[in-house]
């Protein structure tokens, strides 16, 4: 039954059992309470009645009398009319009356027990008598010798203070009847207004568009972070925890305490921004706007894409267009020296044919020396090969020291540092206009470990900029941080400690800057590093 009705309707139903509960409660409160007032007014008249009635000197004087009920009873007549009580009766210590609202009773022990006032005692209580049953106070009355000489019981009706109760009963419930309808208007408003606020949805309504709502955020490719104004994380789909490495306890943190400075840096920035980012090695394209809620801000919203693939396509694309230049920038200079061979042929001069191609040597291979035979790593040895025949075409010699040894350990960490390394030399070499460029590499691996050292004789790193170069986005080339350069140091630097490793930079012999990188042997290496990192 209870599923089948509307929200509104139990939201009204449960207020209006509760208003309906209260009402009655406190009207059982007020008629209890209305109640006890009633009988400790009486209770106040009685022993103040009785206590005159026991003291007056009239009454005291009247026990030595011969017949002292025919002075007591006329005084405990006037006082019961006077007082509005039902009736003042007087007794001896034996208990036989001296007054009593019926004459014929005068002069025979009462019905009810006169023990305590006898001793000495107020009573104070409900018992039944001659004339029903009634709220009573019996006191004792001393004679002149301060012995107790009787008693003097004053009472009222019980069916006397129900009817003072009755009397205000029907205002009371009026009152009460006025608190119910208001109440129950009250639980009209406010289930109205319940129902409006939840733009008129049934639970099984809201509950369904939440599993939607959460199908869908988890579901999307992209990540989605989401902050309240105070910079706490508030929603984090699954793509995200994927893409920032991070588990559902990251949610209700503050942004700056679980993600990369630069992440969150984007969410604190109240400016709409579209950058490219690090999180550990991933090249991430992050979007951030305002979330708002009736033209109100309530927080920051970010969508990342992994561009690590896309990224590491390019690297390869540029990788593959180096090799493609230098191929056509050596087929050039093999197809040149093969018209000047076969002018000399025409010419008849085969002497000096035969002695150009003596001097000629090895041009026609990729490049004119051979990489260290220690460089086992087939993609660091072809990488070393094109970069080598890269540099030689802006005029920069690129050595490989003749004591390197690389062996394969079965990831791409290597060839990226190197590619990132060589490339920055080259264009740190090249934009210092120098002539005579150079650029020296060194592998040393000791059981899995590798140092790398790549050094140039460019113009160095600044003094300012060495706490920078390897902050994600920073750049020495276009001012610090663009958000569209500055990556490669930062992702050689992460390889390098996640590798329980590090890169240091400093002046190199050759006068530019010098770039140390020190690995710990690969998960997939066997031996273990003896190789000291500093």
């Amino acid at each position: 039954m209870i599923r089948t009705m509307s929200l509104r309707s139990q939201l009204f139903l449960l207020q209006l059992a509760i208003v309906l509960v209260i009402v009655a409660v406190a009207g059982s409160t007020a008629v209890t309470m209305q109640r006890m007032q009633i009988r400790e007014q009486y209770e106040d008249r009685m022993v103040g009645v009785a206590q005159s009635v026991a003291q007056l000197p009239s009454v005291v004087e009247a026990f030595d009398e011969a017949d002292p009920s025919a002075t007591i009873q006329p005084i405990a007549d006037l006082i019961r009319q006077s007082t509005g009580v039902t009736y003042v009766v007087v007794t001896d210590e034996e208990g036989i009356r001296y007054s009593h609202p019926n004459p014929d009773l005068i002069g025979r022990l009462v019905s009810t027990d006169p023990s305590v006032p006898l001793s000495g005692e107020t009573f104070v209580g409900t018992q039944t008598g001659t004339l029903g049953k009634s709220w009573r106070v019996k006191v004792p009355i001393y004679g002149d010798d301060g012995g107790i000489i009787g008693t003097a019981s004053v009472g009222t009706l019980e069916s006397e203070l129900d009817a003072d109760l009755y009397e205000d009963l029907p205002r009371l419930l009026a009152w009460l009847i006025v608190a119910a309808l208001v109440g129950s208007a009250g639980a009209i408003w406010i289930s109205r207004l319940v129902w409006r606020r939840i733009y008129r949805l049934e639970p099984e309504q809201i509950a369904s568009l939440l599993e939607t709502r959460d199908a869908m955020i988890h579901g999307i490719s992209e990540g989605m972070v989401a902050v309240d104004e105070h910079h706490r994380i508030a929603l984090l789909n699954d793509e995200a925890k994927r893409l920032l490495d991070l588990d559902d306890s990251a949610t209700g943190q503050l942004a700056e305490d679980v993600m990369e400075p630069a992440l969150a840096l984007l969410l604190t920035d109240p400016a709409d921004t579209d950058e490219t980012v690090l999180s550990g090695e991933r090249v991430l394209l992050a979007r951030t706007s305002d979330a708002s809620v009736d033209g109100t801000r309530v927080g920051r919203v970010m969508i990342l894409r992994d561009r690590t693939e896309l990224y590491q396509l390019l690297t390869d694309l540029d990788g593959e267009r180096d090799a493609t230049q230098a191929l056509r920038a050596q087929a050039h200079e093999f197809a040149n020296r093969m018209h000047t061979i076969s002018g000399l042929l025409e010419l008849g001069r085969t002497e000096q044919a035969v002695d150009f191609i003596s001097r000629s040597g090895h041009g026609g291979s990729l490049v004119s020396g051979t990489i260290a035979p220690g460089i086992q790593d087939p993609d660091a040895a072809s990488l070393l090969m094109t970069k080598s025949t890269i540099a030689a075409e802006k005029g920069i010699t690129l050595s490989i020291s003749d004591t390197s040894t690389l062996e394969p350990d079965g990831t791409t960490d290597v060839v990226t540092i190197l590619g990132i390394l060589i490339d920055n030399a080259i264009e740190a070499v090249t934009g210092s206009g120098r002539t005579d460029g150079r650029i020296a590499v060194h592998l040393e691996m000791d059981d899995g470990a590798l140092r790398i050292e790549v050094s140039d004789n460019g113009p160095g790193i600044a003094a300012e900029d060495i706490d920078g170069i390897f902050s994600s986005g920073y750049s020495t080339k276009d001012g610090g941080h663009t958000g569209t350069r500055g990556f490669g140091l930062a992702l050689v630097d992460r390889i390098a400690r996640r590798r329980s490793g590090q890169v240091v930079v400093d002046d190199a012999e050759l006068g530019g800057a010098e770039f140390t990188v020190w690995l710990a042997p690969s998960l997939v290496a066997a031996p273990r590093s003896t190789l000291q990192v500093p």
